[in-house]
């Protein structure tokens, strides 16, 4: 069996996707074509991010987000094809994980930006305070 990787800087995920209905947005019928939503981008680097680290995770731990500081600088076509890279950057204190994250489309950047997350213990984590509880701690920190 392969040993899980250490969670250290340059851990990476690159997720190709397509932009599907879901993703798209007209942004209410202001532009003529739909095109990949600064939401949707979002949540898609946020779960790139995710899988990044996933297999270097300590056991009965998650990871949520609680910073996101993106630029959504080019479109995306509805049916485009895409890909999401996100790098861990930095490990502090052993549980707050800052990522690079880009996506782009035909070779292009389409969103750029940083991403912050936070290891907590999953059996912990309900939820119902899920930002107070990345940055605070109080979601039972896994070491």
């Amino acid at each position: 069996m392969t040993p899980a990787p250490q969670l250290s800087p340059g851990l990476s995920y690159d997720h190709e996707f397509s932009v599907t209905d879901d993703l798209a947005t007209d942004v209410g019928g202001s532009v003529a074509n739909r095109v990949l939503a600064t939401p949707r981008m979002i949540g898609v680097m946020e779960g790139t991010s995710m899988r990044a680290v996933w297999p270097a995770l300590p056991e009965g731990a998650t990871c949520v987000g609680y910073e996101v500081c993106v630029k959504h600088v080019s479109s995306a076509p509805l049916g485009g094809d895409c890909v999401c890279s996100a790098v861990l950057t930095d490990v502090i204190d052993g549980r707050k994980l800052r990522f690079d994250v880009k996506v782009t489309y035909d070779g292009r950047t389409v969103g750029v930006g940083t991403h912050e997350r936070r290891i907590i213990n999953a059996g912990k984590f309900d939820g119902r305070n899920a930002a107070a509880d990345a940055v605070t701690g109080s979601a039972g920190s896994v070491s």
